[in-house]
């Protein structure tokens, strides 16, 4: 199907599948099935353009004319002789009527359905056809497949593929064109009698009038009330009540669908697909909407509606079903939950198409002073049937749609559930869900709200159970315990809150009746007394059942009741149902959650503006018996002069002093060394100025980058990396040279600069050279960060403008905070601020620009992962898990502490958890909302909670008399927070604090708590003490100056404008942050946050996002430098009795131990325990751990330091887990202290110790005595093998007695002088939430989430089907991604929601990337470094490693002629001549090569070094950027390139053709044949002998020919193994000018280097070459061309022009040329080096006047150091020439490479063609630099054995062997084991040569390796040839190899040579050596011996090569 993202398994059974498709195949030969497995695993989603072309596919193509154009007058075919024409049989003679078949047992093959078929001429009846699934559309019009394939059910003809040839069987007499569309009319099915009965409407698109239809199909009586199926609209897939009771009120019933519930267009993939079971490792394999969007044009072969549209969303509702119902809202579960529009009074507005249509006196009147009356506005849930019409005082009852959604999205069954076999599987019937919906209602507590989400949850599972056998047909096999992963039907244990017996609903026996229904739910509502009440025996009607709760309501008969659930059940008709909520709680909460949080807010405001709020204010200002609030602070305001002590319980200074002592330097804990306070400390107001108080524990150290943020960022890149290198060009990385970006965020001031902070500190801008290193000031930052407000738009527009001018800069657009705004720019309006970022980031310009890349970020990714998301799934990058099976991946330092953790918190039951809800509070909030019922909740609970605050500042401060009557009137959650608020600064000499946040939604109501608590902060004196501070989005933080002054100071700021721009500089000041906003905007809050109160944020607006987000303010990465690393929680203190916390109340010593017996109750819990900061996700021991001995030693004891009792009978009791052995129980107070313990005190303690004793006696002892009872930390917490590893979410310690140096807290060793703030960093804060959300929040999912992660994830999503499974505990990010990718549709204002329809194929787009983390784990810091690695891989692209090495064995003295002067351009011939020929080789390269003897020459005393073959050392290599005219590998891809490299659209890439090419050659004795590969584009080089003939040959231009943009010369590059690296793109390093570039390239590597080089032409060596070395390439190269030259010239002379004009000079050039460089001798500083291009260097030597002269020109190898010394004045020199050569091949006709050679060819080949009088010149004006590349090449040739194919490491002595003995054989080319034996053995060879250069070894007519410590000489034997004087020499050995005739023995007596020197003969076997030694008379001068024989390790098929030594005598 080319897909691109793998589908996944699909349910249906494997045989079914594979039945279906043999059937189709026999049935068909137009429409070919789909193979089997691409039905199995190719299923995909369904595209849901609604006008795209992909809509009119099936019905305009298929009859030609368009459909807005007359029919076609159709006549119809006369009917065969003698058949059947009667209307209603077929032309068999079959009755094929509803009514004759209904009963009949019908044979329906699998894959078809019956349908009902209109017949013009029978308008009562339908006839009855089978048609193939495939050709009917789905609930949506949509994917019916073009064609037609139906069987006859009356005489049972099959296969009929025309529905024309169908449709005269059947006898329709039509008189028009049949079409499918218009006669194929009615789903048919049975019912639960068995009869056959006609269902719901073909939805075919484009027939409107569907309802008129519908409404009256209804009334046409086939239905009759004794055969009602008890559930509704069962698989029908549109209308809501076809064929269910018939209903006098038929019409109204229909329509009573109000708009916003149509969710008919949007996909509901099937809940049975486990999606996620079958993907591979990389890929996942739901990917949501696809590009195969819509059935294909025409009969497409095997094009299945399953691939593209497997399950689509049957809407049970479906008002018409044309385009325009795009734009209603979809709702489904619980999606209205921001729509107040449908609810608002008045209500006959809002009641949808129902109220106009109530038939008359169907009315109820809601009596007036109903709100008044009853202090609660009574909330009606629509039901089943249509609400009566409501009159009156409406506007004090609201109305809700919620339930009727969730009833209908419960019965809309997803496909592929429906129509399988004979008994359909049945939605629940609407009795049932009744009955399920009271059964909820009951198990409700008073104090619940009804949550749809549940009730959802509650029918599926319900469901599911009454089908699992049916369903289990349909799924995968798998038991629970496999589940896993797999993400399909659960099998439930019991309905969440169901009692037991209750779980499985009656229709599992069998069907419920409307008549069980009110007694079985009256019995279901007994067991609850008066909460839920059922209205149904008595009521005959919905209005009767209302007006009688209203009444009842009125009269106060409902005090106690919540719910009224009223059924109407008269026989005959459907039942109906609603729901009247008339509890006051349930009530406000529903009212509340009515409204959109903006218009929550509004009301919430108006409520203040307009004074309703005063009455309450002014209640709770009364303290009742205990005065006025306001008079006490007046009189608190008069004596506030006096000194005040904290509290009763605070102990004087010297009381402190006295305890004050060290704990010992032996813990681990890094900050450990805390001041001590002189015994006289000074007080506060002294010890702030006083310099010498400062706080050795404080630190900031927010900044650095922790190493999971390094991961992070280079994920990112990676993914940046795999966009550019995939095939689809969508990001272009080579063609950018530096990196710009811009982050948006939202629009809150603090967040603003606090990003510009992190962008400043991260040092990112200096990183990408845009700013000077020194003077980026936060000012420069401020550039690179815009708020998405008003100001975003010209910002953005400027990017644009910039990123279109500079297409070489890659622009990154940081969209941070991401989930902020997702709204659409079209539905919103532009005051609101929203829908910007889809106006901007979506805009076609910033899509389509080629060098933007933007990149979300954010914390709640969901709403991006829809169906219609324009980020695909492989673009997602999720924030990694430190842990992988308790392995710490990262070694952070500190460890990250989230929702997920505080919510373990709460589970493990043994202390205080984290977050918890203060019941106190709650109850009191309760009573004042029964109180002020029109008052917004939200107010109520302000308003207290700032009350409590206040109070509990006046009974802290202690300067109201009898304060302990305060404490009654506050909380003791409030009251500790505000007494550890004002304790902590006292406590620290530098007055650290910490925060406390206080979440205030409404920006009224924040800045009202503001002023209250200033002023009474004012009143009592307390300004120096904390700062009250308002966070409010839109402004500037802004606090006094002394507290300015004091961060100054602990920050050591000097500069004396700087103020705190960000919650993060405010680390350690006491402060109350109060935060508004309707969300939080990414603010991040300093590690010094102490307490999250959350206690008034709104509980209505239940999504995901919503929930986590607030919570997420809680997130914390507490320190974790000591923790053991397999622990896995987030480290902390143990409980601590600090002194910071003062007694909460009188009686807290009883009530301490009291609470130690019980479990504690809620309103305990805040007693008990007042250190909550830290407790439980560390300490608790959990109770199933098997490793007791670590007994924890965290208690619920002691709230105060002044409870130091510990009783003797610890065993009792009093710890709620396991007890722990004698030695390992605890006292709380002395561990939290310190670690070294005494033994003594480790038994438990009969005494009563006073805090000072305990405290004494413990640092009196030696750490080290606590070590023989156990080990030290290290030891003890070392993994336990039988310790159960926990999960990574469950943040427990398991601890040891000495837990306290493992609990990273800074430890002081006195409670009382040390730094509250230090030991806070260690633990995260805690978090107050409101009662209902913390139920909501702790409770779990049968799937073991939390409850929250099931709800909807976003406001401006919609769930797509309730029939989707939940979300999985084990799933991955990447799995939970793509769960809400498949089950979530945007809505119709969410951004995306448009990104389906504008006709693109895929959705994605390309260069969008989405990082998803957690709240406050570091993401800022991630991108900011990814921005920083991006811009240097950017550079580093740029960059390449060049070799840079100084040139090798040049003689100390420097030659002191100067033959050219040093500006002459070109060569002269007769200078060159009087050259000497420098036989030295001076490459690097050849650095380990035997030195050719030249007598010039003196080597340095010390040689060449030994290179080591074994240690390859690394060459010397520079890094050097890439100029603009350097060569390309196959990555580099600029728009310039594209056609060079064959992306040209004249030319079908890959269009090329292969032509053969033979010729002859001497040596290689045989014809033989070579292939060119010519791209079409490149023909013109060649002549053919007519245009597409034979090749003849090779195009060469006249030596006469110039043009200014042309190179003369062909270039040749041999390469092997570097398809990918080999720098074959000449197209810049030729700026631009026409070539001829030929690859010369193996046999075998053919296809991949054609492959990934379509547009090079390539030459294919003959096979026999695949294992030949680069000396045959270089041998054929020019063999070749000199045959073709004389090809030229032959065709040239034919052509009537001079033949020896033809351009005789070829390149032969190095894969590794990079660049060029040219030396300019002018520059200021002395010569210097400059880039050029390639054809600037080659047009310069190839217009040199005497060029020809020349048989070989080079030029030097580029190093960083030039031309040293005396030779960089000499412009050209004679020597050797290596990598990049401009040959002769006319001049050096009869001098040939050594096709054989794999070593040094080039060497040989230099010295043979100057022996033979030819001249060799080096411009040393151009030099080339070559690239470093460690892939491929031919130097890379592994040794290996014959026997395996493993390379082997086979040493060098064992390349040869004696002859015809047994030896290991080498699988390697015997010139190549001959070469490295020579190579590495030469020594043992020539043991005369070792080191003795004035006594080389004689090689005749060849250069071979002898390696670096043996000197050879070279001599030619051919005649007239140039050699070196060899008179007075005496040489240490002669090598003859392969010598030819020209080798005579009077050749050989010219040399003398020492007595014992070597001598080595090399042939090509036994018989031609003995011939040689016979021929040259050697046995004269050298003796031999048999063992002197040896071959080539080879076995005989490989042509060993043989050699024989012998001395000389």
């Amino acid at each position: 199907m080319g897909n691109s993202y793998a589908g996944q398994l699909r349910t249906t059974r494997f045989e079914e599948v594979l039945h279906n498709s043999i059937e189709a195949s026999l049935r068909s030969n137009t429409v070919v099935p789909r193979p089997v497995f691409s039905q199995l695993y190719l299923e995909t989603e369904q595209s849901l353009a609604h006008d795209g072309r992909a809509e009119n596919d099936d019905e305009d193509d298929e009859d030609g004319s368009e459909s807005n154009s007359p029919p076609i007058p159709y006549q119809m075919k006369p009917p065969p002789e003698g058949c059947c024409t009667t209307d209603g049989f077929c032309q068999a003679g079959r009755d094929l009527r509803l009514s004759s078949l209904a009963s009949d047992p019908l044979d329906v093959p699998p894959g078809f359905m019956l349908v009902g078929i209109k017949s013009p001429s029978l308008p009562e009846t339908l006839l009855v056809c089978a048609v193939d699934r495939r050709f009917l559309p789905d609930e949506r019009g949509r994917n019916a497949l073009l064609g037609f394939s139906g069987n006859c059910m009356g005489c049972g003809e099959k296969g009929f593929r025309y529905f024309t040839e169908f449709s005269n069987h059947i006898n329709l007499k039509l008189s028009t064109q049949p079409k499918k569309q218009k006669h194929l009319r009615y789903h048919l099915y049975r019912n639960n009698q068995g009869m056959l009965v006609k269902g719901a409407l073909i939805c075919w698109r484009g027939h409107d009038g569907r309802m008129r239809q519908m409404g009256s199909s209804l009334s046409e009586g086939h239905v009759t009330s004794d055969e009602q199926p008890p559930n509704l609209a069962s698989h029908t897939p549109a209308s809501y009540t076809a064929g269910s009771h018939v209903d006098p009120v038929g019409l109204p019933q229909i329509a009573d669908v109000p708009h916003s519930l149509t969710n008919g267009n949007h996909a509901v993939p099937s809940i049975t697909q486990p999606p996620l079971n079958q993907s591979g490792p990389g890929r996942p394999s739901v990917t949501g909407p696809h590009a195969n969007a819509g059935p294909p044009k025409k009969r497409h072969k095997g094009w299945s509606p399953e691939s593209s549209a497997n399950s689509q969303p049957e809407s049970t509702v479906k008002t018409p079903p044309s385009s325009s119902s795009l734009s209603t809202l979809p709702v489904s579960s619980a999606v209205t939950n921001g729509t107040r529009s449908e609810t608002a009074a008045p209500l006959s507005s809002s009641q949808g198409c129902s109220t106009p249509l109530s038939p008359p006196g169907l009315s109820v009147t809601v009596p007036d002073q109903l709100l008044h009356t009853c202090r609660l506005q009574p909330v009606i849930f629509k039901g089943h049937g249509p609400l009566p019409q409501l009159t009156g005082n409406v506007s004090e009852v609201l109305v809700s749609s919620l339930l009727q959604s969730c009833y209908l999205s419960s019965q809309t069954l997803p496909r592929v559930y429906q129509h399988y076999g004979p008994s359909p599987i049945q939605p629940l019937s609407t009795e049932m869900q009744i009955l399920l919906t009271v059964y909820y209602l009951v198990q409700l507590g008073p104090d619940q709200v009804p949550l749809i989400e549940d009730l959802e949850q509650i029918f599926m599972r319900s469901w599911r159970e009454s089908h699992l056998s049916e369903i289990r047909q349909y799924q995968q096999p798998q038991t629970p315990a496999t589940q896993g992963r797999h993400y399909g039907i659960e099998t439930p244990s019991t309905l969440p809150g169901l009692p037991q017996h209750l779980c499985l609903p009656p229709q599992s026996q069998q069907p419920l009746t409307p008549s069980q229904l009110p007694w079985l739910a009256q019995l279901a509502a007994s067991s609850c007394g008066e909460g839920v009440v059922v209205l149904g025996e008595q009521i005959r009607s919905l209005a009767q059942g209302l007006q009688q709760t209203l009444s009842r309501l009125m009269e106060g008969r409902l005090e106690n009741t919540s719910y009224v659930v009223i059924i109407v059940t008269a026989p005959g008709q459907e039942t109906q149902s609603c729901v009247v909520v008339t509890g006051k709680h349930q009530c406000r909460a529903l009212a509340e959650s009515m409204y959109s949080p903006s218009e929550g807010l509004k009301e919430i405001n108006h409520q203040l503006s307009t004074g309703v709020a005063q009455e309450l204010i002014h209640f709770c200002n009364s303290l009742g018996q205990d005065g006025d609030m306001d008079s006490l602070l007046d009189s608190a305001t008069v004596d506030s002069n006096e000194p005040s002590p904290l509290s009763s319980s605070q102990e004087s200074a010297e009381d402190r002093s006295l305890k004050n002592t060290h704990s010992p330097k032996d813990t681990h804990s890094p900050k450990d060394s805390l001041t001590q306070c002189p015994k006289d400390s000074p007080s506060p107001k002294e010890s702030a100025s006083s310099p010498k108080d400062t706080c050795s524990e404080y630190s900031v150290e927010w900044r650095e980058v922790r190493p999971i943020q390094l991961a992070v960022a280079r994920k990112l890149l990676s993914h940046v990396c795999a966009i550019a290198d995939s095939s689809t060009q969508n990001l272009d990385l080579g063609s950018f040279d530096r990196v710009s970006f811009l982050i948006l965020v939202p629009p809150s001031e603090v967040t603003f600069q606090q990003t510009v902070l992190h962008l400043w500190s991260s040092g990112v801008l200096q990183e990408l050279g845009s700013l000077d290193l020194d003077c980026v000031s936060l000012r420069d930052a401020e550039r690179y960060v815009v708020k998405m407000d008003q100001s975003a738009q010209a910002r953005i527009d400027s990017l644009i403008q910039e990123a279109h001018s500079n297409s070489y800069t890659l622009y990154i657009l940081v969209h941070d905070h991401a989930h902020w705004d997702i709204s659409s720019a079209s539905y919103s309006s532009s005051d609101s601020g929203l829908g910007l970022v889809d106006q901007l980031l979506n805009s076609r310009q910033v899509r389509d620009a080629p060098n933007i890349l933007i990149l979300h970020v954010t914390s709640f990714p969901f709403a991006l992962q829809t169906q219609y998301t324009r980020i695909s799934p492989y673009n997602e990058i999720h924030w990694p898990s430190a842990f992988s099976n308790d392995v710490d991946l990262y070694h952070e330092r500190t460890r990250y502490f989230g929702v997920s953790e505080l919510l373990e918190s709460t589970r493990s039951g043994s202390s205080l958890p984290l977050m918890r809800y203060d019941s106190s509070f709650e109850s009191m909030a309760s009573a004042l909302e029964e109180r002020f019922p029109k008052l917004h909740s939200a107010v109520i609970r302000t308003t207290v909670l700032i009350q409590h605050y206040c109070v509990a500042l006046m009974a802290a401060s202690g300067r109201i008399g009898g304060s302990h009557n305060l404490h009654k009137h506050t909380s003791v959650e409030t009251l500790e927070i505000v007494q550890s608020l004002l304790s902590a600064a006292q406590q620290c000499p530098a007055h650290h604090g910490h925060m406390v946040l206080l979440r205030i939604p409404s920006l009224a109501l924040a800045a009202w708590a503001h002023r209250r608590l200033s002023r009474v902060r004012r009143q009592l004196g307390l300004e120096e003490s904390f700062e009250i501070i308002l966070g409010n989005p839109n402004q500037a933080l802004n606090i006094g100056q002394t507290f300015i002054d004091q961060i100054k100071m602990w920050l050591k700021i000097q500069d004396s404008d700087w103020v705190p721009r960000t919650y993060l500089e405010l680390e350690a000041l006491p402060c109350i942050l109060i935060l508004s906003g309707a969300e939080p905007l990414g603010e991040s809050l300093p590690r010094s946050l102490k307490y999250c109160d959350l206690r008034v944020i709104s509980c209505s607006y239940l999504q995901r996002t919503t929930l986590e987000q607030e919570l997420g303010l809680a997130a914390y990465l507490v320190r974790a430098e000591s923790r053991p690393p397999h622990n896995p929680g987030p480290g902390s203190d143990l409980l601590e009795s600090d002194a910071e916390k003062l007694s909460s109340t009188d009686n807290e010593e009883e009530e301490g131990q009291e609470n130690e017996d019980s479990p504690l109750s809620s309103s305990q819990q805040p007693h008990s325990c007042p250190d909550s900061g830290a407790l439980d996700p560390f300490s608790a021991q959990s109770t199933t751990s098997p490793n007791v001995q670590k007994g924890t030693v965290d208690t619920t004891q002691s709230p105060s330091p002044s409870q130091t009792q510990f009783q003797s009978q610890i065993s009792s009791q009093s710890f709620p887990y396991p007890q722990p052995t004698p030695h390992h129980q605890t006292q709380p107070q002395v561990q939290s202290h310190s670690q070294a313990q005494p033994i003594s005190q480790l038994q438990p303690q009969p005494q009563i110790q006073s805090q000072s004793q305990l405290l004494s006696q413990t640092n009196s002892q030696p750490y080290t005595q606590t070590l023989p009872q156990h080990q030290s930390l290290s030891q003890m917490q070392t993994p336990n093998p039988q310790t159960q590893p926990l999960p990574p979410t469950q943040s427990r310690r398991q601890h040891s007695k000495s837990t306290s140096s493992g609990s990273l807290s800074p430890r002081a060793s006195s409670p009382h002088l040390s730094c509250s703030w230090a030991r806070g960093v260690s633990r995260p804060p805690s978090v107050l939430l409101p009662r209902a959300l913390y139920d909501i929040i702790t409770a779990s999912d049968s799937s073991g989430l939390p409850r929250c992660t099931s709800f909807l994830p976003h406001m401006s999503v919609a769930w797509a089907s309730s029939f989707r499974p939940l979300l999985s505990k084990m799933m991955t990010c990447t799995e939970q991604s793509l769960y809400y990718r498949q089950w979530t549709v945007p809505r119709s204002y969410h951004m995306d929601s448009s990104n389906r329809t504008e006709g693109r194929s895929d959705n994605f787009h390309p260069r969008r990337l989405l990082l998803s983390g957690p709240p406050q784990v570091g993401k800022t810091g991630a991108y900011l470094h990814f921005l920083g690695i991006l811009s240097r891989m950017l550079i580093r692209l740029m960059e390449v490693d060049i070799y840079d090495e100084e040139d090798i064995n040049y003689s100390a003295q420097a030659e002191g002629v100067q033959y050219h002067p040093p500006s002459a351009p070109w060569p002269n011939p007769d200078i060159m001549r009087t050259m000497p020929f420098d036989y030295t080789i001076h490459d690097p390269k050849y650095d380990d090569i035997s030195a050719v003897y030249c007598p010039a020459y003196k080597p340095s005393a010390e040689g060449n070094p030994v290179r080591q073959e074994d240690v390859y050392l690394r060459r010397r290599t520079s890094r050097i950027k890439l100029s603009k005219y350097a060569a390309y590998n196959t990555y580099h891809h600029c728009e310039q390139c594209h056609q060079y490299l064959g992306f040209n659209p004249r030319y079908q890439m890959y269009e090329s053709t292969l032509h053969a090419f033979t010729f002859t050659h001497l040596l290689l004795g045989e014809e033989i044949q070579l292939y060119f590969i010519i791209p079409k584009s490149k023909e013109h080089y060649f002549s053919f002998s007519q245009p597409g003939g034979q090749l003849e040959s090779m195009r060469l231009p006249l030596t006469s020919d110039w043009s200014p943009d042309c190179i003369k010369s062909p270039i040749f590059t041999p390469t092997t193994g570097r398809h990918e690296h080999g720098l074959f793109n000449l197209y810049h390093a030729m700026d631009g000018a026409s070539h001829l570039h030929i690859l010369v390239v193996k046999e075998y590597e053919m296809a991949v280097y054609k492959k990934y080089w379509p547009n090079h032409i390539m030459l294919v060596l003959p096979t026999v070459f695949n294992g030949a070395g680069i000396g045959a390439a270089h041998f054929l190269i020019k063999e070749l061309s000199y045959h073709n030259l004389e090809l030229e010239r032959s065709r040239r002379l034919e052509g009537g022009g001079p033949a020896g004009d033809v351009w005789p000079f070829i390149i032969l050039a190095d894969d590794s040329c990079v660049m060029w460089n040219a030396v300019d001798l002018d520059a200021r500083n002395g010569p210097a080096e400059h880039a050029v291009s390639l054809k600037q260097v080659l047009q310069h030597m190839e217009a040199c006047p005497d060029l020809a002269h020349y048989g070989l020109c080079g030029i030097r190898k580029w190093s960083s150091r030039g031309l040293t010394g005396n030779r960089q004045r000499e412009p050209f020199s004679r020597g050797h020439l290596h990598d990049f050569l401009l040959l002769n091949v006319d001049r050096s006709q009869n001098i040939q490479y050594d096709q054989n050679r794999f070593t040094c060819h080039d060497v040989d080949f230099t010295l043979r063609l100057h022996s033979a009088g030819l001249l060799v010149c080096r411009f040393n004006s151009f030099s080339v630099m070559k690239k470093q590349i460690a892939i491929g090449g031919y130097r890379t040739f592994i040794i290996k054995t014959k026997m395996t194919d493993v390379p082997t490491s086979v040493g060098p002595s064992q390349y040869v062997c004696a002859p015809d003995s047994k030896h290991l054989f080498l699988a390697t080319p015997a010139q190549l084991l001959l070469e490295k034996y020579l190579q590495h053995t030469s020594q043992k060879l020539f043991p005369l040569s070792t080191k003795n250069y004035t006594h080389p070894v004689l090689s005749v007519d060849c250069y071979l390796n002898l390696g670096p410590e043996v000197t050879v000489c070279f001599v030619s034997s051919r005649p007239h040839s140039v050699n070196i004087s060899a008179t007075g020499l005496l040489f240490s050995g002669l090598l003859l190899c392969f010598a030819d005739s020209f080798v005579t023995p009077g050749f050989l007596k010219k040399f003398t040579f020492l007595k014992g020197a070597t001598l080595c003969v090399i042939s090509a076997d036994r018989s031609s050596l003995r011939q040689t030694v016979g021929r040259l008379e050697l046995e004269e001068e050298w003796r031999f011996r048999l063992s002197d024989e040896f071959q080539t390790a080879n076995a005989k098929e490989d042509r060993p090569l043989f050699f024989l030594t012998g001395k000389h005598i």
